[in-house]
């Protein structure tokens, strides 16, 4: 039977969001690919979207070699708060894991957790469910942030 409280599989990974500034290639995960009015429409980046490509910790350490990777868009989607909506896959390939967890949904960035779901799953995580809850842990300004994802998946096959 289903309880909450305890999930059939639980992960904690850290996500590492860099920007593209221009000059940094070599260092950026995530780059902006629309961008309305060059700042957003307003005064919560309404209508920017990002595609990234960004590492996932086991630490909360940048320098930590990744475990996996998330790879997917989000875009900002409210005028009247920083909102955006995320569509990504957390990529593992290791000897611990191999496979993809696909999470979706809203991110309410002026709470301190958040629920996505998760939406399903390949190899290790075939057909997961659940949730991935985020707490921002660090944030630069626009170049840089860091949110603890706590994934826990309820369906485990």
């Amino acid at each position: 039977s289903f309880n909450p409280k305890n999930p059939c599989k639980r992960i904690v990974l850290y996500f590492h969001d860099t920007m593209f500034k221009g000059t940094n290639v070599a260092n950026a995960t995530a780059s902006v690919i629309a961008n309305p009015n060059g700042t957003g429409l307003g005064n919560f980046k309404f209508g920017k979207t990002v595609v990234f490509d960004d590492p996932l910790t086991a630490d909360g350490h940048f320098l930590s070699p990744p475990v996996a990777r998330a790879q997917g868009f989000y875009f900002y989607d409210m005028k009247t708060t920083f909102n955006a909506w995320f569509a990504y896959s957390l990529v593992f390939n290791s000897s611990r894991y191999k496979g993809i967890i696909n999470v979706m949904g809203a991110d309410m960035m002026d709470d301190a957790s958040r629920d996505l779901s998760v939406v399903g799953g390949t190899g290790d995580f075939f057909m997961a469910r659940g949730i991935v809850t985020f707490r921002t842990e660090e944030v630069e300004a626009a170049d840089y942030f860091r949110v603890k994802m706590d994934v826990k998946l309820y369906e485990c096959y």
